[in-house]
Formats: structure tokens, C-alpha cells, sequence
């Protein structure tokens, strides 16, 4: 079993590094063409089924992807964006003094709520059950996610853990970029 896991395409919020959380964004003219270019390279990957986030972004990167695959697509609010709570719509630059709280956010030990920010084990815990549960439903068949920034790290911490300090190990992705987790079968 594999996860092909893909970001969406780009926002005009991501082109201005403002922070999107829930907020549901459409893809810019760019985001459609990065869409494209991932329709384009995914064409032979062995995709069985598409699960898509909800938010508008992902949703329209999948069903591009999808002109081609032809394939079931899901759509899952379990993949959602991290909601961001009072920072949603700002730029990194307005909340430069908060970015250590920020950065205490990400800490899964620590656990922290803070300005309606999501916490990191609440995030995890959706994510990590969601892969739990798409493993036992489909374990023969190969799952392209279409999500955001946020989930892919939560979906890197599933498959590499944490560090000693409870900080989930980093993965970012660019728009449209797209990663490979392999799920070896269990003798």
C-alpha cells in the first residue's frame, strides 16, 4: 500500500504568505496550472482512489488530477487544514513577535491552546486516525491524499514520529510537490 500525498495548488493567500487555516481559498490561475502539471506527472502513477480535503483549494487540485485517473474520489474534513484561529488571514510578517508561541504550538508534548490555534495533538490525532482507518478499509489499493501543509507534517509525524522534545519531524512541501509513504505488508 502506498499514500501518494500532494499539497494543493496555490492561493493568492499563499502567493501573499498569508496564514489559511480553514479558511477556504480558491486556487489562482498559477494553482490551476500547478494542478495541471501534477495531472500530468501523476498519469502513471498505480492511483486507486483519491481522498480530497473539503477546502476548495484541495478539492479542485483533485478533481484536475482526477480528469485523467478516473479514479473514486473521497472528500474527508478529517484532512482539513490545522485550523490557525486568530491568525488565519495574516501575514507571517504582522505576527513576527508570536512566532515563538507559534513554534511552542507544533510541540505534541507540550499541547498547547492558544488563540483558537488547533492544537497539534488534536490535529494528529484526526490525521493519524484517518490514515488508520483508510489502512484497514484499503489496504490493497494505493491512496492518493490531496491536502494541505499542516496535515502533511501531521502525516509525516505518523510515519517518522517525533523528536525527543515532541516536536513533529518536518515536511514541507511546495505546491503541488508530492511524496511517497510506503505501508509494507504485515506478516
Amino acid at each position: 500500500m502506498k499514500f501518494y500525498i500532494i499539497r494543493h495548488g496555490q492561493t493568492n493567500w499563499n502567493k501573499e504568505g498569508r496564514i489559511q487555516g480553514k479558511t477556504d481559498i480558491e486556487l489562482n490561475e498559477e494553482g490551476i496550472k500547478q494542478a495541471q502539471e501534477a495531472k500530468r506527472i501523476l498519469k502513471d502513477y498505480p492511483i486507486d482512489m483519491i481522498v480530497s480535503s473539503t477546502l476548495k483549494r484541495a478539492r479542485k487540485t483533485a478533481e484536475i488530477i482526477n480528469e485523467t485517473k478516473q479514479v473514486p474520489i473521497i472528500f474527508d474534513n478529517g484532512i482539513e487544514e490545522r485550523g490557525f484561529g486568530d491568525f488565519e488571514g495574516k501575514v507571517r510578517k504582522e505576527i513576527h513577535d508570536e512566532i515563538l508561541d507559534l513554534e511552542i504550538l507544533d510541540n505534541y508534548n507540550l499541547n498547547k491552546e492558544y488563540k483558537g490555534v488547533e492544537t497539534i495533538r488534536n490535529l494528529c490525532d484526526r490525521v493519524w486516525g484517518g490514515l488508520d482507518e483508510l489502512k484497514r478499509e484499503y489496504k490493497d489499493k494505493n491512496i492518493l491524499l490531496v491536502t494541505h501543509g499542516g496535515v502533511i507534517r501531521a502525516i509525516n509525524g505518523y510515519f517518522n514520529g517525533t523528536n525527543e522534545d515532541g516536536i513533529l519531524k518536518d515536511l514541507y512541501l511546495q505546491n503541488c510537490e508530492i511524496k511517497t509513504f510506503e505501508i509494507k505488508e504485515e506478516k
